[in-house]
């Protein structure tokens, strides 16, 4: 029991800090979702401020007024730090760290924090640390005492936590040789994707904001095995898998790290060979919370960053999941996609929806042929059988009789 209480007075305690610029800024929906990556991080939120303002203060990220009010907050509800909803400046969170005199945060570390500890494969790790020392480079000068925090808690964890005390140079050298490492790995991923490419087998990269049951569905159509939990980020490293459809026809399914508002450049860059997964796929399987409130907002801030990775022109089917606990009856839709279809990963509700609908985006792809070949041809039905889908082959007097789809590149051959 001693031991049980000691974890648990560890957990830090936070207030949430706010800037609204402008009517239409959700900043209450952004800090519920700061709110859940604070959770997910580990810390209670015991609080949180909104100020409205034209733009963030330059030096301060909030007003004096606001300071003064966030001071007595922290010392009523014992908060042990704060958390900005915006990517502060090194000179914003030295002044802030000064004048509250309590550990200053902001959701870039945040997120920076939980995929440190979402980290598994050594690819992962060397993109999180890189996206770390790039956060960390930037807010060298002027950031002093506040960038040694060794006392734990948020910000203190993953492979760059060592790193914390090394001056530019090192850090620039280490940024050097990170970005050989995956560079390495980059090309390692362009010879796997090479490849499939071979195999003729297509390829549909699952992307959507985090938390949208991605997991779940990769789970629900493949047995998968990867972590789902009802937490942001619950999975970072990307999966690939094989879905057997009818007709013998294949689809390689690969998951894809959980896109999200705000989501820091720094990562953005570190995990674009991860990211780009989607750009070398065929399709695109969009996985949305149907019973978030927020899901226009979240189907917005995936296809952003889709547009900023340069992915264009692949048919998209967007998946409207969480059917068995959305609460309202209106009527879905997503005017971007080339289809939509409502499902539940979690009860497997709509997946076979899904499944054919996959079929017939392959079979759109390909050449039906009627045709009798000779018994002296027979083995150009294992080239159908191997590229395409043979739908039907009869034995009679006169030769095979097939009806199959082929893929544009054996047709000439069959």
């Amino acid at each position: 029991m001693r031991e049980m209480f000691e974890t648990e007075s560890l957990r830090e305690r936070v207030i949430l800090i706010g800037i609204c610029t402008a009517r239409e800024d959700d900043t209450e929906a952004s800090l519920d979702e700061l709110s859940e990556l604070v959770r997910t991080a580990g810390a209670d939120t015991v609080g949180r401020i909104i100020q409205n303002r034209e733009a963030m203060h330059p030096s301060t990220y909030i007003g004096k007024g606001k300071m003064d009010e966030v001071r007595q907050m922290a010392s009523a509800a014992g908060a042990t730090g704060v958390v900005c909803d915006d990517e502060l400046s090194a000179v914003q969170m030295r002044e802030l760290e000064q004048a509250l005199q309590i550990k200053v945060m902001d959701r870039t570390l945040v997120i920076l924090d939980i995929f440190a500890s979402r980290a598994v494969t050594s690819e992962g790790k060397i993109q999180v640390e890189l996206a770390q020392l790039k956060y960390r480079q930037a807010r060298l000068t002027g950031l002093g005492q506040s960038l040694s925090r060794l006392g734990g808690g948020i910000g203190t964890r993953g492979p760059g936590e060592k790193k914390l005390e090394m001056d530019r140079r090192l850090i620039r050298e280490r940024i050097a040789q990170l970005n050989r490492e995956l560079k390495a790995v980059k090309m390692h991923r362009e010879v796997t994707r090479n490849q499939r490419k071979r195999t003729g087998i297509p390829v549909a990269a699952i992307v959507g904001y985090t938390n949208a049951g991605k997991s779940t569905l990769l789970n629900a159509l493949t047995d998968a095995g990867v972590l789902q939990e009802d937490k942001l980020f619950a999975t970072l490293d990307p999966t690939t898998r094989v879905l057997k459809l009818s007709g013998k026809q294949e689809i390689l399914l690969t998951d894809t790290v959980g896109f999200i508002r705000k989501l820091p450049h720094h990562l953005i860059d570190a995990f674009r060979s991860t990211l780009e997964e989607a750009k070398y796929a065929d399709y695109i399987l969009h996985v949305v919370d149907a019973s978030n409130p927020q899901m226009d907002i979240q189907m917005h801030v995936v296809y952003e960053t889709l547009r900023e990775l340069g992915i264009r022109d692949k048919k998209i089917v967007t998946l409207f999941n969480k059917q068995d606990i959305r609460t309202d009856d209106s009527v879905l839709r997503d005017f971007r996609a080339d289809r939509t279809i409502c499902l539940s990963a979690r009860t497997k509700e709509g997946l076979e929806a899904l499944k054919e609908t996959l079929e017939e985006l392959l079979r759109e792809e390909k050449i039906y042929i009627e045709r009798v070949y000779d018994y002296r041809e027979a083995g150009l039905l294992s080239l159908i059988r191997k590229k395409g889908e043979l739908l039907e082959a009869d034995y009679e007097e006169d030769g095979i009789h097939v009806r199959a789809y082929v893929p544009p590149e054996i047709y000439d051959k069959v």
